[in-house]
């Protein structure tokens, strides 16, 4: 199977032209480079896919080690640069010529990738020496990237320039005999996967230990570009934002959490906020159990108020789409409230390096204004510099890029047509004919295999509990009703407060807001589509007078655009949070429909999910 056709089947798109350009011009050289090696029966797995993401590696040798008889691989990141220098002194970021914006250093990148693999797969589990890595760099002369070679090289980041082909001739022959490696190539590619790292799992320990989370290409550019401005902060009195947007699962939160925990450790002032209760609350109980010192890093928004200029060093502003107009709320003091200055004035006020981590396709509730160009431009009219980095794997939804895309599009969220979903083999979708029916399949993946949550859109009332102390089952659908998630912080009964909804297993049964999912994953996710989203001639329409959502309602000025656009979002982020599979069901007959002819998935017949419309 040639590259083109194995991009393709593995992810759902073609590759784009800048794909195949590289392809042509880096695969040859190491085809050659093999074969004048003595190597020709070398396996050589292209374009590999990192487990759990939609990370591709460019390239994996698998062969047998001259020295031991045991199997042997090498990640090879090939790089076509012919001129590269440090950025502003840094030791892991780059300038690329005719790049824009800074690059990995490509001795961080391929070690970064060697340390992905040797936590998910299982093969390395017994022996993390079976595994090296080095990037290729077969265009460069060594005076061109003299800065390149200053980093100290290790087993897992070595770097060979074109001229010096010879040594890395003689690296390959070191860590490959010239026999078959079609072995070694299949227990790499069917090597067991550990279970993704869930954030909240291993929140505390980032916090209080060490680097727990393996961040990877654009994670690490936003990652050191943080590291980076705190330090030019500190030494020369410069002040300096910096933007990380990407969609749902693409380890905005990892990154926050990454930054947080190593300045934590290193005393350094450093806070982070969000707009988001149940966001901010939860991390307060994971991340910051047993220590009110940790609790107290997590903040929200409206918390900066009354901050002195730069009182900390660094802002960490998570789901910063959730920046409103002003602080102002029904607590704020009546003689407060006219001197209130705009909320993004107060975030980039607080701190020395306010950092804005944003998903523009998340903005659900009117008065939300985070996004890139707002937050850009307020940086330039302060006069500061601002470092912008997106985000475009995908760590959500089985690492799968054709789900996130088949969702933007099914939305009509990035201008393109709804497609049919066929499958991609990474991420299961489905669609029933009952709320009864998207219950009952949810309630048997949690009990067998994660979490499971069912969410739906704001198109029910959502009362308080009766005096009973019980919750009204306001989600009602013909026979089937089931109520809202908590209210409040407080739990009811068994049902846990607002906050814990998504992370509490008593979570399960009650069906769940946007507000309440948002920033949260679980295994298998129900989206329950109101009637504020049909299906008419062949694509989805908004109603927005079916929202029962209160802050619609008591935003007058909410245009009918607007309206349309938060609606859309809301449904972008309830068809994010799931791992492994979503599962649809739509209160509309023709809605129905419309999605069952969308998504057409040949299933083996022993896990096959029969619904009414299949019999």
């Amino acid at each position: 199977m040639d590259v083109l056709t194995e991009h393709t089947r593995a992810n759902g798109h073609g590759a784009s032209p800048a794909e195949k350009r590289s392809w042509a011009r880096s695969l040859p050289v190491l085809a050659q480079d093999l074969v004048d090696a003595g190597l020709g029966q070398v396996e050589v797995l292209v374009e590999y896919q990192l487990p759990l993401t939609s990370r591709r590696l460019d390239a994996v040798l698998a062969g047998i080690d001259p020295r031991t008889g045991e199997d042997s691989y090498l990640v090879v990141e090939l790089k076509q640069w012919s001129y590269a220098t440090a950025y502003e002194g840094s030791d892991t970021l780059v300038v690329v010529e005719h790049a824009r914006g800074p690059r990995l250093h490509p001795g961080v990148q391929v070690g970064d990738y060697c340390q992905y693999l040797t936590d998910f797969l299982g093969l390395f589990g017994r022996d993390r020496k079976l595994l090296r890595g080095a990037a290729y760099l077969h265009n460069a002369f060594d005076r061109d990237v003299i800065d390149l070679l200053d980093r100290p090289a290790t087993e897992l980041s070595r770097i060979f320039t074109g001229q010096r082909r010879g040594q890395w001739l003689d690296h390959l022959r070191t860590l490959f005999a010239p026999e078959p490696g079609a072995g070694a190539g299949d227990r790499f590619l069917t090597s067991t996967v550990r279970p993704s790292r869930h954030l909240l799992a291993y929140a505390a320990l980032e916090l209080k230990e060490r680097s727990h989370f393996t961040l990877l290409d654009e994670q690490r550019v936003a990652y050191e570009l943080v590291m980076h401005a705190v330090e030019r902060a500190r030494t020369g009195n410069h002040k300096r934002a910096v933007v990380v947007a990407g969609g749902p699962g693409s380890g905005k939160s990892v990154i926050a959490l990454s930054v947080l925990g190593e300045l934590a450790r290193r005393n350094r002032t450093v806070l982070h906020a969000t707009g988001s209760r149940s966001f901010t609350q939860t991390l307060r109980r994971y991340a910051g159990r047993g220590s009110t010192r940790l609790q107290s890093l997590f903040k929200y928004f409206n918390s900066f108020m009354d901050a002195d200029p730069n009182d900390i060093e660094v802002l960490i502003c998570d789901e910063a789409h959730r920046i409103r107009e002003t602080s102002v709320n029904r607590f704020t003091a009546k003689d407060r409230r006219t001197s209130a200055r705009p909320q993004i004035e107060e975030l980039f006020a607080a701190a020395r390096v306010p950092v804005f981590l944003l998903d523009e396709h998340q903005v659900v509730k009117p008065g939300e204004l985070g996004n890139v160009e707002v937050i850009s431009a307020y940086a330039g009219k302060l006069g500061l510099d601002v470092d912008v980095v997106s985000l475009h794997d995908q760590f959500r939804c089985g690492g799968s890029e054709a789900y996130e895309q088949w969702v933007l599009d099914l939305l009509g969220l990035d201008g393109g047509e709804p497609s049919v979903w066929a499958g991609d083999g990474r991420f299961d979708v489905r669609v029933v004919d009952s709320p009864e029916e998207l219950e009952a399949y949810l309630a048997e993946r949690q009990g067998v295999s994660g979490t499971a949550r069912m969410s739906a859109g704001y198109c029910w009332p959502w009362s308080d509990p009766r005096p009973d102390g019980t919750l009204v089952p306001d989600v009602t659908i013909g026979g089937w009703a089931r109520p809202w998630n908590v209210k409040s912080e407080r739990s009811v009964g068994e049902a846990p407060g607002s906050a814990f909804w998504a992370t509490d297993p008593n979570g399960f049964g009650q069906v769940g807001c946007v507000y309440t999912a948002q920033g949260f994953e679980y295994d298998w996710s129900g989206v329950i589509i109101g009637p504020d989203l049909v299906a008419r001639d062949g694509r989805l329409v908004t109603r927005r007078a079916e929202s029962k959502d209160p802050a619609f309602r008591s935003r007058k000025s909410l245009s009918d655009e607007e309206a349309d656009r938060l609606i859309r979002n809301t449904y972008k982020v309830l068809l994010t949070r799931g791992m492994r599979g979503t599962v649809l069901y739509a209160t509309d007959p023709e809605t129905r429909k419309h999605l069952r002819e969308l998504v057409r998935v040949d299933r083996d017949p022993e896990t096959r999910y029969e619904a009414a419309g299949d019999r």
